[in-house]
């Protein structure tokens, strides 16, 4: 039985790939290769910026690519998982690359707590290559993929400062698990552990009304903004803003209220900030 509201994948109009180049800064010829893979992963992640504005504001953001489009692309805004995996997994496939959609248990912070698979990430097919590819431009993290990784076990890549790993872990399902480690402090950190069960669209959609409106998900009411550059990271958590240096270093301070807040936003991430969001709660 198919609802009212449901719309079939294939329907979904398709992305302007101008656009969203022209957001990101991308140039070079347009074909499906790991070359291009990597450097419109790199490209996403510095020309747009991670952010929670929507849920904190009371609302679960639109996934429908031109709402996506209209928001991302145009509209000097950012996104968190689902909006940014979402938008690039449209990107790729007019490219020419086949694309599974992906759910990741994020154990960053976890301290052994078992979480529900909410993270979104992509499977992506090269074609031409023998091992598909991680692609994952919406983890908000100083361990996020710079670039899209080779599906290997035990393998390091290294883009910029960044560098990653992925190993199986034992457990009791029937597929193989994976689990994303990036190296930091001076040891292997897990980011978070996923198997290759493929998850659909309206998969996320309920996953992302979840966290973006259930009052016990941090991203209903703290602000959580992430922007990768060139030179580093920027992170801001509640009022707390933590500059990552290409070289590891950081710099740390909080920010005064919403005037300090909205100033940072617009000048350091830039973002294009709302009206009337609740910007100066405490940091988490």
């Amino acid at each position: 039985m198919t609802s009212h509201d449901e719309t079939p994948q294939d329907s979904a109009p398709p992305p302007d790939v101008d656009a969203y180049l022209a957001r990101t800064g991308w140039t070079g010829e347009r074909r499906a290769d790991g070359a291009t893979l990597r450097s419109l992963h790199r490209a996403h992640l510095y020309g747009i910026p991670f952010e929670n504005l929507d849920p904190i504001g009371g609302s679960a953001p639109s996934l429908a690519l031109p709402d996506l489009e209209a928001k991302l692309v145009r509209g000097g805004r950012g996104g968190y998982c689902y909006e940014h995996n979402t938008l690039l997994a449209a990107v790729l496939a007019a490219f020419g690359f086949g694309v599974t959609r992906l759910a990741a248990r994020v154990e960053l912070g976890a301290r052994g707590a078992i979480r529900p698979r909410t993270h979104m990430l992509l499977l992506v097919d090269v074609p031409g290559e023998p091992d598909p590819y991680l692609a994952d431009v919406g983890f908000g993290a100083t361990g996020a993929l710079l670039e899209a990784v080779p599906l290997v076990a035990d393998t390091e890549f290294r883009a910029a400062n960044r560098r990653h790993r992925l190993v199986h872990r034992p457990h009791h399902g029937p597929l193989e698990l994976w689990v994303l480690q990036a190296y930091e402090d001076d040891e292997w950190t897990d980011q978070y552990a996923f198997t290759l069960e493929p998850y659909e669209a309206p998969d996320f959609e309920v996953i992302n009304w979840h966290v973006a409106t259930n009052p016990r998900s941090p991203f209903s009411h703290l602000l959580y903004v992430q922007r990768a550059t060139p030179d580093g990271h920027l992170a801001l958590s509640g009022r707390h803003l933590v500059e990552t240096g290409a070289d590891g270093s950081r710099k740390e301070r909080e920010l005064s209220g919403r005037d300090e807040i909205t100033r940072v936003l617009t000048t350091e991430f830039g973002i294009a900030v709302p009206d009337g969001l609740p910007l100066d709660a405490p940091s988490g």
